[in-house]
């Protein structure tokens, strides 16, 4: 018979409801809180551990490109169903849902603008898009702007983050692996500078294709980076997975990526290499 009981800790609801909603966010690499406005003020990247939070196309545009210059291309190109997909929702309301969602058409932004002055193509994918994955739109997109770039002899940059292919179209999403790293062959052919910025996750279609293409690959700290996810290839191979493997830092010790660069250096990292690479 227990004579004495551990009591009940108790807290009241109305000391919750007095907490507001909305104003902090735990932050994944060392659970700490953070208030939401010091989080956007140090560009989505936690104070205490130097987590790099996701950051959307728009926002990494403005990050990057000097204020004022940028002019988006093919904004409107929009993606149709071409396998009438059927499942609990159709591909038309996926695709409904996440615009309204983002605000975004599709999950890659592109378009012209200057860094430090120096005229670039740019294209700028956004994982709250369907896990930015790539469609016949994404991967028209992408071309064009590498495309229109080479014709008018500028660097270009694409910052990647997607989850693969995009199922729903079937084999036309996977023949954007072909198209766009067809186009990259021709601006490299021109002599052209190609940089691509790895963010997290940066997987599958996207990565077995332009994201490793780059003349200068960087990457965001920790960032994922690989082909298929990690359970996948041990389940595979039945092998152990060496520690951090498929981070940026391990793909850094191997040879695969050429910097890390946080978030807040990016900007200024990106003009240094132009202005190596182009004489400007």
């Amino acid at each position: 018979m227990t004579i004495f009981r551990k009591p009940t800790l108790k807290i009241s609801d109305k000391k919750k409801r007095e907490m507001p909603e909305g104003l902090w966010t735990k932050c994944p690499g060392c659970s700490g809180m953070v208030h939401n406005l010091a989080l956007e003020e140090n560009l989505k990247v936690c104070a205490h551990c130097g987590h790099h939070f996701a950051m959307g196309a728009a926002e990494r545009i403005a990050l990057l490109i000097d204020e004022g210059s940028f002019q988006e291309t093919d904004a409107s190109m929009s993606a149709v169903d071409p396998l009438g997909f059927k499942g609990v929702a159709t591909y038309e309301e996926r695709l409904a849902t996440y615009r309204k969602k983002t605000g975004l058409v599709d999950a890659v932004i592109t378009g012209s603008g200057a860094m430090g002055g120096i005229p670039v193509g740019l294209a700028v994918m956004d994982f709250a898009f369907l896990a930015a994955t790539m469609g016949s739109v994404v991967g028209e997109k992408i071309t064009r702007i590498i495309e229109a770039s080479t014709k008018a002899k500028r660097p270009v940059i694409i910052v990647c983050a997607s989850g693969g292919a995009r199922m729903y179209e079937g084999m036309l999403s996977l023949m954007q692996m072909a198209k766009t790293s067809g186009a990259l062959a021709r601006h490299a052919e021109a002599g052209l500078p190609y940089i691509a910025v790895l963010t997290n996750p940066t997987t599958a279609g996207v990565m077995a294709s332009f994201a490793t293409l780059g003349d200068i690959t960087l990457a965001e700290p920790k960032a994922m980076i690989g082909f298929a996810g990690p359970r996948v290839i041990r389940e595979t191979t039945h092998q152990e997975l060496p520690a951090g493997f498929q981070t940026a830092e391990f793909l850094l010790e191997h040879g695969l990526i050429d910097e890390i660069v946080p978030r807040v250096r990016m900007r200024e990292t990106i003009i240094t290499i132009l202005g190596n690479l182009t004489g400007k």
